[in-house]
């Protein structure tokens, strides 16, 4: 079901048609209330002449279908141009916009409603039109008209790059908070036993993709009592069909149907999303990062403001419950979980990258310096010593970077020197 939700909410296609819909059966209904009520409708409705109304309905059924076609293009301008600028995986960030999605559906189904509002307009001009259909008609033309102006701003907003690094990282602090929730109802399993491999039945992947979705709850519901299930991979993670997805112990007695339901509780795509994935957040905005640092952009400013959000979503999730990698289930149910990303990984897959491409550009290297910093003081003062040490090596490793990069001028390697090795709190220094 949550896999469905998330489709419907990245499709073009879904909730446009869902408003096309809509606007024939309000096409038809107003249709019956004017057949049915006219003494009633002409009380409150808009009067206009049979002529006057088709020409109305003519003219806004053609200025909407050619809109359409624009609302189309800058469309495909925009996921052509956020592709290019940004990263091919934030493409997903303007496709899911509600906004977009619902203009193109009102300007297909205000098109459709007045083409089939013309069925009912008499062919005498003098006679008077459909009064609910035509107020309906103006309500939907001037409705459709605010959207355009709506979407509009928020396609001028929504391009910028500061616009894009929030959106994602919002979308991330959702999902982790949705994962700090489960977490806290999940109760940590004892250690548990491994059989001999013929005492262990295997699952193997269906299918090629991404593995976006291992609810917990569904794959205990799974099996029977007193069985453990062991996860061979992870959300996030990219799969090959054949390869073993699950190993489950002892082998139950209906061993096709469990396995059947264990197939279809772990979630495949082709693509990978954020369901419950923080990673590819990191993903998305290491990918910013890296294009702004590339020599073909060349845009510090947006690499250091990558880094910044990136140090806004470790904030949270380096000091945020980490999920038990093996889960007590009723019934003597155990699900482990030993491939789950480790504090120290998603702070290796946040800064390794930048860290490698950034010390040409002292500008984003003092920012990642000055986050690197910041992050140790946090998680210090949050009890979370056990993830000082990667924070700690990327810092050093930065600063080893840094320092063998030739052509940097002696004042301003000393400066980034101060701002990574100081024991002064980084807020505290001069900003850049």
């Amino acid at each position: 079901m949550a896999a469905a939700a998330y489709r419907f909410r990245e499709s073009l296609f879904a909730l446009p048609t869902l408003i096309v819909a809509a606007g024939v059966i309000l096409a038809e209904v107003t249709a019956y209330i004017d057949r049915t009520f006219p003494a009633d409708v002409a009380g409150w409705a808009v009067q206009m002449s049979s002529n006057g109304a088709t020409w109305l309905l003519s003219t806004v059924a053609g200025a909407t279908i050619t809109t359409a076609g624009v609302v189309f293009s800058l469309t495909v301008v925009s996921l052509q141009l956020a592709s290019s600028q940004f990263s091919p995986r934030v493409m997903r960030s303007f496709i899911r916009d509600r906004v977009s999605q619902t203009v193109i559906g009102m300007l297909v189904a205000t098109f459709v409603y007045c083409v089939l509002t013309l069925r009912h307009v008499g062919a005498e001009a003098a006679e008077p039109a459909p009064g609910a259909s035509m107020t309906v008609a103006l309500v939907l033309t001037v409705a459709t008209v605010v959207l355009i102006v709506a979407y509009l701003d928020r396609l001028a907003h929504g391009l910028q790059v500061g616009e894009v690094v929030r959106t994602i990282a919002g979308e991330a602090d959702g999902v982790l908070a949705a994962a700090v929730r489960e977490s806290r109802t999940e109760i940590p399993a004892a250690a548990v036993s491994r059989p001999e491999s013929d005492a262990i039945m295997t699952v193997p992947a269906v299918r090629d993709g991404w593995v976006t979705q291992a609810p917990t709850e569904h794959l205990l519901a799974s099996v029977p009592p007193s069985t453990v299930v062991r996860l061979e991979t992870r959300p996030g993670a990219y799969i090959h069909r054949g390869e073993v997805l699950l190993r489950v112990w002892p082998v139950p007695d209906s061993a096709d149907r469990v396995r059947r339901r264990l197939e279809s509780a772990v979630e495949i795509s082709d693509t990978r999303t954020m369901q419950q994935d923080v990673d590819f957040a990191l993903r998305q905005l290491v990918d910013i990062g890296l294009r702004a640092l590339s020599s073909a952009i060349n845009d510090p400013t947006t690499a250091t403001e990558v880094v910044l959000r990136i140090g806004s979503l470790l904030r949270t999730l380096l000091t945020a419950d980490v999920p038990p990698l093996s889960v007590s289930g009723a019934d003597g149910r155990v699900l482990l979980r030993p491939w789950m990303l480790s504090p120290a990984e998603y702070v290796e897959h946040a800064f390794e990258q930048i860290r490698q491409a950034c010390p040409r550009q002292l500008h984003v290297a003092t920012a990642v310096a000055r986050v690197l910093r910041m992050l140790t003081d946090h998680v210090r003062a949050a009890g979370r010593d056990e993830h000082l040490p990667e924070l700690e090596r990327q810092l050093r490793l930065l600063v080893e970077s840094v320092a063998a990069e030739p052509g940097h001028h002696p004042e301003d390697l000393a400066r980034f020197r101060t701002v990574a090795e100081s024991p002064v709190d980084p807020a505290e220094h001069e900003v850049e």
